[in-house]
């Protein structure tokens, strides 16, 4: 019943980097390639580009937290559900709290690169004197998370559904903030091509981080909020899904909606 080393290591990312705020921390968990890929965004390189981005973000929540949610791991690759959540000193003193999904890759020693989308779109929301979003409930017992093994059969199932564009829309899976009691489903896009920029299972546990090329969909509000039905866009997410019995039968995704709006008022400024 001993958790692997990897979730040891995330123990440390967790609460003595980021709820600390204490980037010495970095080069012992991280090395110094280490890569980080939200969105468009790559942030390549340890010192000079992630921790000045990491140290940005403390400053604007001085109080930022990091709430576990999920881990999943097979020991050698994790994923790591969570919610952030504090007050923006940009924003009066407003409060937070927004979702993310991160897949994570290391060496065995330090942490080499990280998958990662966060809902920066419900964070903007809330900052916007709207009321905060309620915090997920805490994992159990993230810390005494044990590895399982790979699922190639599960894996099969979930590129399959990558591959036919069904992975947007399985009745099991849930982004962004359709969790909350009386949330909206929104489609957002309607796929024409799917990039996997990185997949890995653990039991019955498949998770992945997509980049989606498509047009608006037409019945999506936020579609309509930015005034761009069938324009032509690129959506990344990050999920983690269950597979039971041949299909998915849960899951939570994050997606970029807050890089897509902001790439579809920059065209139309």
């Amino acid at each position: 019943m001993t958790p692997p080393p990897f979730v040891a290591l995330m123990r440390r990312y967790c609460n003595d980097y980021t709820n600390r705020h204490d980037t010495s921390i970095c080069p012992e968990i991280m090395e110094p390639d280490y890569t980080l890929n939200m969105g468009v965004h790559r942030l390549a390189g340890r010192d000079g580009t992630y921790i000045p981005a990491a140290a940005a973000q403390f400053r604007q929540f001085p109080g930022l937290c990091l709430t576990v949610n999920q881990i999943v791991t097979n020991g050698d690759r994790l994923v790591m559900r969570f919610t952030e959540h504090g007050r923006s000193i940009r924003h009066e003193g407003r409060p937070a709290a927004w979702g993310g999904i991160g897949l994570y890759r290391w060496n065995g020693t330090r942490l080499l690169e990280n998958f990662v989308e966060q809902d920066y779109y419900a964070r903007a929301f809330q900052l916007a004197d709207a009321a905060a979003r309620p915090i997920e409930p805490p994992a159990l017992a993230p810390w005494d998370t044990i590895a399982e093994p790979v699922n190639p059969g599960a894996e099969a199932l979930v590129r399959d559904l990558i591959a036919s564009g069904q992975i947007l829309a399985p009745e099991g899976l849930l982004f962004d903030d359709e969790w909350q009691a009386g949330a909206q489903r929104d489609p957002i896009i309607e796929p024409r091509g799917i990039t996997i920029n990185d997949l890995f299972s653990a039991g019955e546990y498949v998770a992945f981080h997509l980049a989606v090329s498509g047009v608006l969909h037409a019945g999506s509000p936020y579609a309509q909020a930015v005034q761009a039905p069938g324009a032509e866009v690129l959506l990344h997410l990050a999920a983690l899904v269950r597979v039971q019995d041949g299909r998915i039968v849960w899951g939570r995704g994050i997606r970029d909606r807050h890089g897509l709006k902001r790439r579809l008022e920059s065209r139309a400024s």
